[in-house]
């Protein structure tokens, strides 16, 4: 997590004094202002990098581009701290190669792994890395949705390519549909998962889909490619957004070659034609052998499923062994993170409590506490004061 209410964007915005003076000020004249420098936005980690492993960049290390997010202020905010804290896991430079955000404003809007996506084979290490755009900000060609915002650019995934030493033959630029970005299709993991060697889509969820799926085929790097696409008969863009169908995760099964399992929310289960979709697929013949759901309506009324904490870091064994944060969760890891939080979260939050300096002083505390637990040093302002 990161500090919140976040006193240095509130000086940047005028509010002077001491941290307790500033949150009274801004309390006082411009209470969403105080909002939104307090969102707990960043834990959507989906937005908050694109990361490329070593086998697929030029000079063979991972690397990391923080996501600029400009497209909301409240989380165009996330960044700094998001890459320090992304330098201070990923720390060794022999192995791992960290980029600033994108120039902020709408040429280069970038938001991060949720319009991300990486495909590889069972038989070879180098992946095919697909970037999802919702418009061009430099070429009207591309058409642009009428409602809502497109929040990431073709300019900004062809960027990231670049930094990311990415091979051409190996990368894959496709536009969503802005007619399902108009329908709350914000990122491409609301309508679209990949995981291993299979694409799980809906047949509306590209604006050009069999040019898409062509260029996909001729990419992709072995004969094992599974497309698994939903049509508008059985689940309508409209069910899959208020289901959150695409945004469930997508993961391997232990000790079962190339087999996934869907791990869905609890509305996936609850709506009838969803759910009958889901139990239809386990027949199909697909990597897709089980289907888990579970309940995360907490996180669902704050606008993310399950794949909205999917920040993939594909590692080798060299790779992992260089980490000495204590990032890798185990019984006692999570013992220890369970206790933090029953230490320090509070059981309530009103919107006055974000201008008390208690509660300031609390989040630093635990914070502090948190660096210590995970081995990772300081990566917060305060920190340093």
């Amino acid at each position: 997590p990161l500090e919140r209410p976040h006193i240095p964007s509130l000086k940047k915005l005028g509010f002077t004094g001491a941290d307790e003076e500033i949150l009274s000020k801004v309390q006082q004249s411009a209470p969403h202002i105080l909002a939104s420098c307090s969102s707990a936005s960043s834990m959507w980690v989906a937005n908050a990098a694109t990361v490329s492993p070593s086998a697929d960049t030029k000079n063979r290390k991972t690397h990391f581009t923080p996501a600029n997010l400009s497209a909301m202020y409240h989380r165009s905010i996330e960044h700094p701290d998001t890459g320090q804290i992304l330098k201070a896991i990923f720390k060794d430079p022999a192995f791992f190669e960290h980029h600033s955000a994108l120039p902020a404003g709408i040429h280069f809007s970038d938001e991060g792994a949720a319009n991300h996506t990486r495909l590889h084979s069972n038989s070879s290490e180098k992946g095919l890395e697909i970037f999802t755009f919702g418009q061009s900000a430099f070429n009207s060609a591309f058409p642009r949705p009428a409602k809502f915002p497109a929040r990431q650019t073709l300019e900004a995934s062809e960027t990231i390519a670049r930094l990311h030493g990415l091979d051409a033959k190996s990368t894959l630029y496709v536009q969503q549909n802005p007619d399902v970005i108009d329908a709350g299709v914000f990122h491409n993991d609301v309508i679209a998962v990949g995981s291993q060697n299979c694409l799980f889509f809906h047949e509306d969820a590209f604006l050009d889909k069999d040019a898409f799926l062509k260029e996909l085929g001729e990419k992709y790097p072995d004969d094992d490619l599974c497309l698994i696409e939903v049509s508008g008969s059985d689940v309508t863009v409209e069910e899959a957004v208020s289901t959150y169908l695409f945004n469930t995760q997508l993961v391997s099964l232990p000790g079962t070659e190339g087999a996934l399992q869907i791990i869905a929310p609890m509305e996936c289960r609850e709506h009838k034609r969803v759910h009958a979709y889901l139990e239809k697929l386990l027949t199909l013949g697909t990597p897709v052998r089980s289907v888990t759901y579970i309940d995360v309506r907490e996180s669902m009324r704050n606008g993310g499923g399950p794949a909205c904490l999917r920040l993939r870091v594909c590692l080798n064994s060299a790779e992992r062994e260089s980490i000495k944060a204590r990032v890798f969760m185990d019984d006692a890891l999570y013992q220890d993170l369970k206790n933090w939080v029953e230490t320090h979260y509070r059981d309530r939050l009103a919107p006055a409590d974000l201008a008390d300096p208690k509660l300031l002083e609390e989040t630093r505390t635990a914070l502090s506490e948190l660096t210590g637990i995970l081995q990772i040093g300081p990566v917060y302002p305060f920190q340093d004061q």
